[in-house]
């Protein structure tokens, strides 16, 4: 009886190991050149997923009975994947086996469960291994998990280096995710066995396009990057040699746009800029009798600020024309917390060295009222 046990458990021979190997490879490359080509819609519904889990045999609550049970639900019941009683081959070739099964009912996620733990039998069969990992892939090009079947490709030619299937699908990931000159390897060394195949001439003419302009878009990106920085370090050293005061700034060393970008919504674009040596600032002109305000995006410091208000008197609201330029008063809240009245026809470069002032949100601020106002002795004596 031990005698028929040990002829029951011999292990297979090359021969058979690599009859079998092939034997499933077909069924499943038959499979998948049957396939139609079309856009995969069959995943799991995310409103039957836990229907879908419990017809795998890792967790199903019962057996299912009257329908039809993958080669793992069998197995498990024969104990076909009991470690002890099993080679990691055997179990590495039985769990393709149900991975193969899944994949021909298009249930991708299952057979790569299926694949996932027949790579964890950790058999040392290349040719096994090799072709769990295209399976996988296989499973994750149809999910367009591109990044991960590029990965599962790449893993099963360091297998088998041969493997044709493995490196065009490895080719056609990383063309998916744009990553062309991984590609392009690929692609040579298939065009180098199979230089008449039109799939891998097309696909290595069109990974060469795509490289090209991705390669100038690139050039352009650095380049406008350089000319970002050497604006950005243009502005801060203009700032410094100005001697403008930055609101939680600690001194020169700590200033940067990150600091100086306006808090308004929609203006964070308006951001101080230089053009010809010229700071140009985003500027606020703030109404408190109307609860109005005037956003100027680029206002030069060479210019009075005189002139900016020039530009939005009248204004629409001001219904009883007591706005004018010749008639209001505009000051700046100081980082002494108080009201500082200024001379509007003076530069605004000039305003923002003054004595008090203090650049908050990268953004000069002024508030402006009529002469002599009720509202503006309200705003004088909310400071004392």
């Amino acid at each position: 009886m031990s005698e028929a046990k040990e002829d029951a458990k011999k292990p297979m021979t090359e021969e058979e190991r690599l009859q079998l190997c092939e034997k499933l490879d077909k069924e499943l490359d038959d499979f998948i050149n049957s396939l139609e080509r079309k856009r995969y819609t069959e995943g799991w519904p995310e409103d039957r997923w836990e229907e879908e889990m419990d017809k795998h045999p890792f967790f199903m609550k019962s057996v299912p009975e009257g329908d039809e049970m993958s080669p793992l639900a069998e197995g498990l019941a024969k104990l076909k994947y009991d470690p002890e009683e099993n080679t990691p081959l055997e179990l590495a070739t039985s769990y393709k086996e149900d991975g193969n099964f899944n994949f021909k009912h298009k249930n991708y996620r299952l057979a790569i469960l299926g694949y996932t733990e027949g790579i964890k039998a950790k058999c040392d069969d290349a040719e096994m291994n090799a072709s769990l990992y295209n399976n996988r892939a296989a499973c994750n090009w149809f999910l367009k998990n591109y990044r991960t079947a590029l990965f599962d490709s790449e893993r099963a030619l360091s297998f088998n280096p041969k493997h044709i299937k493995a490196r065009l699908r490895a080719a056609k990931s990383a063309f998916e995710i744009a990553k062309y000159d991984t590609c392009i390897a690929h692609c040579q060394i298939l065009y180098e066995e199979q230089p008449d195949n039109k799939e891998v001439v097309d696909l290595l003419n069109m990974a060469r396009k795509r490289q090209k302009i991705q390669l100038r878009d690139q050039r352009k990106k650095d380049r406008d990057d350089k000319n970002k920085n050497e604006q950005r370090e243009g502005v801060i050293k203009a700032i410094v040699q100005r001697g403008i005061k930055i609101s939680k700034c600690d001194g020169k060393l700590d200033i940067d746009l990150g600091k100086l970008e306006p808090t308004l919504p929609g203006a964070q674009d308006a951001i101080v800029h230089i053009e010809d040596g010229i700071l140009k600032w985003p500027v606020l002109f703030l109404y408190p009798e109307y609860q109005m305000t005037d956003f100027i995006r680029a206002c030069p410091e060479n210019v009075p600020l005189l002139y900016q208000l020039e530009q939005v008197f009248p204004a629409p609201w001001d219904k009883n024309d007591k706005y004018s330029c010749n008639s209001i008063n505009v000051y700046f809240e100081g980082h002494d917390k108080m009201p500082h009245i200024i001379d509007p026809s003076k530069n605004l470069g000039e305003l923002l060295v003054a004595k008090y002032f203090e650049l908050k949100a990268g953004t000069p601020s002024f508030f402006v009222f009529p002469r002599g106002s009720t509202v503006e002795a309200r705003f004088l004596e909310s400071y004392l």
